[in-house]
């Protein structure tokens, strides 16, 4: 019998097409396999049984990085392979430009360092000892370098390189690892390493080439300098995480005052010395995909481990996380070994600027950050900066999904009738492009506040959507008419615009990953976004499905005296819920200072901190509401909390005054076993508010003054506010069950990032009988939001 068989998914770049011939092979079949413009068609003549066979285990042993969503058989193949002809790999096929594509076509995201490829990369009798792109069709680039489908070298970066013989008999030997493998290069015949001093014009030849180049980069690193590394998606700034001198240059240079930095370790073992790390997190740190896990800072390995190494406390600046990652390239194991200890690995570039690609861009952008460059002639088709995750309650969430995950293709649970573009929010920005079933977010690309970043996300959109093969036909964009997104979407005309709420995105992108189609409870704990009534939300519970939602419960509102300054002070939002905490029914008409905290002086502490007269110009601004919108913000909450215990006044980027708290808190548990009620409840309040239940945090605020009254540890305080925090939520969730029916319960947003309420939360429900669901494949913070905008779009264009 003959039978042609198209295979469906992520097939291309993941080694498929060598799989089949192995298997078409071992079962004594004729015929051939090729790539097909986004699919694998596999056409094979031979016993019925055995036929059956290969169309089974197509699916059965397909390789560890492909995705099959289906096997078709479309009849016999015409002609019929001859009997005794043997299986062959063909030419690939592409369909021509503009025909019909009934499907997305899926490309697999860059895949790191096979542990064979790195037996190779360390063993002197290898022709590709010490070579730093090595790869074979288990690792290496493949999102970063592709120009369009069917995967095949003439259509990557790597067509530039023709093969040696060597790598020719490899990459045709269907006994090799390296058989068909597109990226494959040696050191005869692929890219090679370059080396820039900043002391150079950046459009002057290089200074050293090969060993020599990555030996002035370790030279440099060494030293105490900071290097500006090209990796697979992008440049990154390298340097040695030891020493607190460079960490504090890199810093100054970088204008990042705060921010933690990732650390690069050699190993699993080299990670053990940083942190502890359970199963969950080993898994992630060795997976293909090689994120940033963010560890707890906290849980320092034992006393037995006297060997551990010595990081810089600038890495961290406090955070109650440690990114650790596992290098990605060959690359990354060669500077590791060389200059042997922990890295201080970030994303290379300025403040409000894409990551650069390019060796010339990169030399004159980060020519003042770095002291030197690292680079290759192999060409960056798209950015993908690092992937951060981390695993809550035993299970692995995605913070920053970038490298290694997209674009892996994510499923609509409602089909989108026509191609969709969702444009995502503001910051943290992604886009996703979505037909049919299926949803291909985009990379990370920072926060969308200036021409550059626009620019890139314009391009990357351009690129993924002639690779994908969706032209979009709609656009799902947020409510809030300023974002860049929502201006880009503009483009579109009105008819052919989808407006989706901020934060029922955000519930939607939890609903959607995990295949929700009913009706579910959303909480959604967030920053700021524009709700459908014109005021700022951010702390909501809603009754909601994917196309649909109604807001059940909210925290109270609070203003932002300054409108956008007080999200860059914290010490602003304190006093706005000080002086204009909202009112609940309760006959407390009177929400300023003097009357609801017990008395100014419990508000000392923080009014003592502040610029003479800052307090009183606050207070006018709320009497007077002179640019001071109200919001219902959870994230601004945490804000004004960590200012009132005197952990932040001020902050230099997004979530960091929440990140003092949580810091603060790490160093009690929560189950009392440190000073009796350690993790035990503030005082907290419910109140009806129409048909909305509200959360009034002024009982939970005073408690924290008076606590810094009664010379209560600010630790302790930190802790309970978290435990409060969780009680409410679980009240919240109780009442809208009970009264709707509910119990599937999708917790979504940034402030959910925070690791200790986010483990707190998910417990707590369950423990309340609910089924708590948090984002997974995609950020609960705003880089969920097209994803989730995506699949509300989907839900609404079929009717569901």
């Amino acid at each position: 019998m003959a039978q042609r068989l198209e295979v469906h998914g992520t097939v291309q770049g993941v080694g498929f097409r060598p799989f089949v011939h192995r298997l078409a092979t071992g079962l004594g079949l004729d015929g051939c396999v090729r790539n097909d413009d986004g699919r694998v068609v596999v056409e094979a003549a031979g016993p019925a049984d055995a036929l059956a066979t290969l169309a089974t285990r197509l699916r059965s042993d397909a390789p560890p990085h492909a995705r099959v969503t289906a096997v078709h058989a479309t009849g016999p193949p015409s002609p019929p392979p001859s009997p005794g002809s043997g299986f062959r790999v063909e030419t690939s096929a592409r369909r021509a430009a503009g025909g019909s594509r009934p499907e997305v076509r899926e490309i697999p995201p860059d895949l790191a360092t096979c542990p064979a490829c790195l037996a190779e990369l360390l063993d002197p009798r290898d022709r590709r000892f010490r070579y730093p792109f090595l790869t074979c069709t288990d690792c290496g680039p493949r999102a970063t370098i592709i120009d369009g489908l069917p995967y095949d070298r003439e259509r990557t970066t790597m067509r530039a390189f023709p093969m040696c013989a060597d790598c020719a008999r490899e990459y045709a030997d269907p006994a090799d690892r390296r058989f068909h493998a597109e990226p494959i290069a040696c050191p005869h015949c692929g890219p090679r390493l370059t080396w820039w001093s900043t002391d150079v014009d950046p459009a002057a030849p290089a200074q050293a080439h090969g060993e020599d180049a990555l030996d002035a980069a370790v030279t440099l690193i060494r030293a105490g300098g900071i290097a500006a590394v090209k990796g697979l998606g992008g440049y990154q700034l390298v340097c040695d995480a030891a020493s607190g001198t460079a960490v504090a240059r890199l810093r100054a240079r970088k204008h990042r005052p705060a921010k933690p930095f990732a650390v690069m370790v050699a190993d699993l073992d080299a990670a053990r010395l940083l942190a502890q790390v359970d199963t969950a997190e080993a898994e992630l740190l060795t997976g293909a995909a090689r994120p940033v896990v963010l560890l707890d800072a906290g849980r320092r390995p034992g006393p037995a481990l006297v060997s551990a190494p010595t990081l810089a406390d600038e890495v961290t600046a406090g955070a109650p996380r440690l990114g650790v990652f596992l290098p990605t390239t060959p690359l990354h194991h060669l500077l590791l070994a060389e200059v042997g200890g922990p890295l201080v690995v970030t994303s290379g570039n300025r403040a409000d600027e894409p990551i650069a690609i390019a060796d010339a861009d990169a030399r004159r952008h980060l020519g003042p950050v770095a002291d030197g460059f690292l680079g290759h002639d192999r060409a960056i088709r798209s950015r993908y900066d690092d992937s951060v995750a981390r695993v809550v309650a035993g299970r692995a969430t995605v913070i920053r999904r970038a490298r290694g995950y997209a674009p892996c293709p994510l499923p609509l649970p409602h089909a989108a009738s026509r191609p969709v573009l969702a444009v995502g929010g503001q910051l943290k920005h992604t886009f996703t492009l979505a037909a049919g079933p299926t949803a291909v977010v985009g990379p990370h690309t920072g926060d969308l506040a200036s021409p550059p970043t626009l620019a890139a996300f314009e391009r990357t959109l351009a690129q993924l959507s002639a690779v994908v093969g969706i032209t979009p036909e709609v656009v799902a964009h947020d409510l809030h008419p300023d974002y860049l997104s929502t201006r880009h979407a503009e483009r579109f005309a009105a008819d052919r615009r989808i407006p989706v709420q901020h934060h029922h995105a955000h519930a939607a992108s939890c609903a959607a990953e995990h295949g929700v189609t009913g009706r579910f409870i959303g909480v959604v704990y967030d920053g700021l976004g524009l709700g459908d009534d014109g005021t700022l939300w951010g702390g909501e519970v809603f009754v909601a499905d994917l196309a649909a939602y109604r807001r059940v419960a909210r925290f109270a509102r609070a203003p932002l005296p300054g409108g956008a300054a007080a999200i860059r002070r914290p010490a602003r939002m304190a006093l706005g819920y000080l002086f204009g905490a909202e009112q609940l029914g309760d006959g407390d008409q009177d929400g300023d200072l003097g009357r609801w905290t017990g008395g100014p002086h419990l508000a000392a502490p923080l009014l003592d901190r502040l610029p003479a007269g800052e307090a009183a110009v606050i207070a006018r601004m709320i009497h007077r509401r002179v640019n001071t919108p109200v919001a219902s913000s959870a994230g601004r909450l945490f804000d004004a909390a960590a200012a009132l215990l005197g952990l932040r006044d001020d902050i230099t980027y997004e979530g960091e005054a929440a990140l003092a708290l949580e810091a603060a808190a790490g160093s009690h548990d929560g189950d009392g076993s440190h000073d009796g009620d350690v993790g035990g409840e503030l005082p907290w309040r419910l109140a009806r508010e129409g048909e909305l239940l509200v959360y009034d945090p002024r009982p939970t605020l005073r408690a924290l003054l008076d606590g810094l009254a009664d010379r209560v540890d600010v630790g302790i305080l930190a802790a309970r506010f978290h435990t409060t925090i969780t009680a409410v939520t679980v009240a919240l969730c109780e009442d809208v069950s009970r009264r709707h029916g509910l119990r599937t319960v999708c917790l979504s947003g940034g402030v959910l990032h925070n690791q200790r309420l986010a483990a707190g939360v998910v417990g707590a429900l369950a423990d309340a009988g609910l089924e708590p669901l948090l984002n997974e494949r995609v950020p609960a913070g705003d880089g969920g939001l097209s994803y989730g905008q995506a699949a509300v779009a989907a839900a609404r264009m079929t009717g569901r």
